[in-house]
């Protein structure tokens, strides 16, 4: 074994341990995922949520947050190179050659992250969709690369599914994010139904926001039904594996609507037995 395959164990191994223990609503390695390939989704999902931490956790200022996404690329850079500095480094850029995985879709997750840092609101829909574009999508698109397929159709497809979990998160932590500062939300669909910033103070669900959630929820609905046909390009454990995903998703907006659209007060979540029923009408 050369010095570079034995300085890649532990952090494979660290980055598991990792993905194990920090999930949204779904394992990021669950048993579905095969045992070969666990290691190369730990890695990215290191990668991305180690960018994540820098945009989003700790009291550091923008400014510093800003820094460190910026040095962040420019170790991806770097190691893309040849140059990596660190065993995590070499562990990804080793996924990234023996998988022939596609650089840019890193890249497009780093510039999501310095999004959040220096915007947080959105004019309109399309704008949302663009950040899903650098935020979500990218992930799908490596997910893809990695079990080596690699088609157009599915990709789009993928994207449908990517943006819709995103959006997805977003109507589930209305209140959360704008705690943080941010709204997600379409300022000019807030306009339209006359929703203002003091509503969600106030945790006001009335009539208004109410109709404007409804509009989100069956936009991103019609969203996972178009983007379910990426399942006829999967087989075996990562078809479970997406399908159970997609299920996961539509279970929250399925909450979202049996609590009244009462997102600034009840956050809809995914209990564990719930997951698993989930996971029995995937399989």
């Amino acid at each position: 074994m050369n010095k570079n395959k034995k300085n890649i164990i532990t952090p494979y191994k660290t980055a598991l341990k990792f993905a194990r223990t920090h999930y949204e609503n779904f394992p990021v390695v669950s048993f579905f995922i095969p045992k070969k390939m666990k290691k190369h989704v730990a890695i990215i999902y290191w990668f991305a949520r180690t960018a994540d931490d820098y945009a989003d956790e700790g009291d550091l200022s923008d400014g510093e947050r800003l820094e460190k996404l910026n040095d962040l690329e420019f170790r991806l850079k770097q190691l893309l190179n040849g140059k990596a500095e660190s065993d995590f480094e070499l562990a990804l850029a080793n996924t990234i050659n023996e998988k022939n995985l596609s650089p840019k879709y890193l890249y497009d997750l780093l510039k999501a992250f310095k999004q959040d840092v220096i915007k947080n609101r959105y004019s309109a829909f399309d704008e949302v969709l663009d950040y899903c574009k650098h935020s979500a999508n990218p992930v799908g698109r490596l997910i893809l690369e990695l079990f080596d397929i690699r088609n157009e159709e599915a990709n789009n497809y993928s994207d449908k599914i990517c943006t819709a979990l995103q959006l997805t998160n977003f109507l589930q932590d209305v209140a959360t994010d704008y705690q943080k500062g941010r709204i997600y939300l379409p300022q000019d669909e807030m306009e339209m139904f006359q929703i203002t910033e003091k509503m969600f103070e106030l945790k006001e669900n009335n009539l208004n926001l109410k109709k404007l959630l409804k509009l989100n929820v069956n936009r991103v609905d019609e969203l996972f039904t178009d983007g379910k046909n990426l399942l006829k390009y999967l087989n075996g454990r990562l078809k479970f594996e997406i399908a159970w995903t997609i299920a996961g998703g539509e279970e929250i907006l399925k909450q979202i609507k049996l609590n009244d659209y009462d997102v600034l007060n009840k956050r809809p979540e995914l209990t564990k037995t719930k997951m698993i029923s989930l996971l029995i009408k995937s399989i």
